[in-house]
């Protein structure tokens, strides 16, 4: 079975889904990882065999020595070990250890199986060593190892002869029962942990792919997307989210931009259908002259509006490429915003709506463009002339740490809830504001884009059916402590 490991490394790239690409790799590393456990744990097993084993052989060979001891008088004799030499399955061997009965002088008297070749090996020497178990190398290129345990058999605190016992490495180290445990435990392991990360990586990889899926959707214009936010995942549940919410932005502004090609026709060809009119009725001579003076007058405010439309949109379009630079001067703030406030007042002709200004104790110093900030309050006063029908437009002015902040507060009828989200969005219009006033819908957004400009802020504070507030936060560059007139 192909994991993709062959695609993996031959060619680089082919893409391959995520289960298998994750699932291969982690199964090598699981393989790679048991292999190594394996490894050590073969080792670990021949080496705790040796020693167990090894120790059984001391074990049983001072109990031969003592057996003989008691039986036997001073000197060992032929004949064996009284209760017979001990069983091989004692020590799980496949048979029975070589086992020696050696007296003082270093002769072999007895032993439990016919002559091999290690008698020869068995000296004097080897018997009067200090060291109970001992390696002998039997081979020129020292591979087949021996271990010799003795025990020394003593009567009346003289060695009068031994016991030795003698197997090699090879046998002593030769286990098949832990062997086959140990390899089903190392399946049984890999084959759970590939179980495991199949089904992990398939829990993840499903609601990424389903998010690719509903990717690719949204590329050919169906922001329909219907995705399963259940995951207990965090990343995953954030990752739905933000493509859920993404796919409704997106939805919104393709509506929106819709609409705006709609209204922009619509708002550009109604002045110019206007125009067109006056101008055929001028030019016809079917006016007199008072009603020609008031057509061009009619005219030329319809040529205003048009030219106010096209160079919001201009100036939309170079403050959201950052190309349109700001003419930044610092001015004292209670003094800007009465100023403009004044001359608001005078091109408002609605005379039913005033402003009240209400003047900070302290004068701040803020470096802004003038003309700009000019334009973001009118556009304020505008919007909240255009939601009440008379009344009074507060604007207050505080300060607070190293901002100034500037309340515009008005009396109208609010904007409604679901609105308020979107009311910074480019080209949005609101459902009162469609069919009542003319314009584009980037009055309030070109607002906040000049306050972020000026490193400042035009924020919705507070909205319902007795007003609406608007808040315009600007840095102070300089505090003027002296107390404001």
């Amino acid at each position: 079975m192909d994991w993709g490991i062959n695609s993996v490394f031959i060619n680089k790239s082919k893409r391959i889904p995520m289960r298998r690409y994750w699932t291969s790799r982690y199964l090598i590393t699981l393989c790679v990882g048991l292999l190594i456990i394996a490894i050590l744990s073969v080792w670990w097993i021949r080496h705790s065999t040796l020693e167990n084993r090894v120790q059984m052989m001391e074990l049983l060979t001072e109990d031969m020595a003592d057996r003989y001891t008691e039986s036997r008088g001073e000197r060992p004799q032929p004949g064996g070990i009284p209760g017979g030499f001990p069983d091989q399955r004692w020590m799980g061997l496949e048979q029975e250890p070589l086992i020696y009965i050696i007296d003082r002088s270093g002769e072999i008297i007895s032993r439990n199986r016919p002559m091999s070749p290690l008698d020869q090996e068995i000296d004097i020497e080897m018997l009067d060593s200090t060291e109970t178990v001992q390696t002998l190398k039997m081979d020129d290129q020292n591979r087949l190892t021996f271990y010799m345990v003795k025990s020394p058999i003593v009567m009346d605190d003289t060695t009068i002869g031994w016991v030795m016992m003698a197997e090699s490495k090879q046998l002593l180290t030769k286990v098949n029962h832990e062997y086959k445990l140990l390899a089903t435990m190392i399946i049984s392991l890999a084959l759970l942990g590939w179980a495991a990360i199949y089904i992990l990586t398939k829990r993840l990889s499903d609601p990424i792919k389903q998010v690719a899926n509903a990717a690719r959707n949204i590329e050919e214009g169906d922001y329909k997307v219907e995705l399963s936010n259940n995951s207990k995942e965090e990343e995953i549940h954030e990752l739905v989210s933000s493509f859920k919410g993404m796919a409704n932005r997106l939805e919104r502004l393709e509506a929106i931009r819709t609409e705006l090609l709609a209204g922009v026709t619509h708002e550009l060809k109604t002045p110019v259908t206007s125009i067109s009119g006056l101008l055929q009725a001028i030019n016809d001579d079917v006016v007199n002259d008072e009603e020609r003076k008031e057509f061009l007058e009619i005219s030329l405010k319809e040529t205003e509006k048009m030219q106010t439309m096209i160079e919001d949109l201009l100036a939309f379009n170079s403050f959201a490429s950052s190309t349109l630079p700001l003419n930044r001067e610092k001015v004292a703030i209670n003094e800007t915003i009465e100023e403009i406030v004044h001359d608001w007042e005078i091109t408002n002709l609605n005379n039913s709506i005033r402003v009240e200004v209400e003047r900070n104790s302290e004068e701040a110093i803020v470096e802004v463009d003038w003309i700009r900030l000019e334009q973001i309050i009118t556009n304020l006063f505008n919007n909240a002339s255009q939601a009440m029908s008379e009344g009074i437009i507060t604007v207050k002015i505080l300060i607070e740490q190293q901002d100034v902040w500037i309340y515009v507060v008005d009396g109208g009828i609010g904007i409604p809830m679901e609105e308020q989200a979107l009311i910074f969005e480019r080209f949005y219009r609101g459902n009162e504001k469609k069919y009542s006033t003319r314009g584009l819908g980037l009055g309030l957004a070109l607002s906040k884009m000049i306050a972020q400009a000026m490193n400042g802020d035009l924020t919705l504070l507070h909205s319902d059916k007795s007003g609406t507030t608007m808040k315009l936060q600007l840095p102070i560059v300089q505090e003027n402590r002296k107390q404001s007139d």
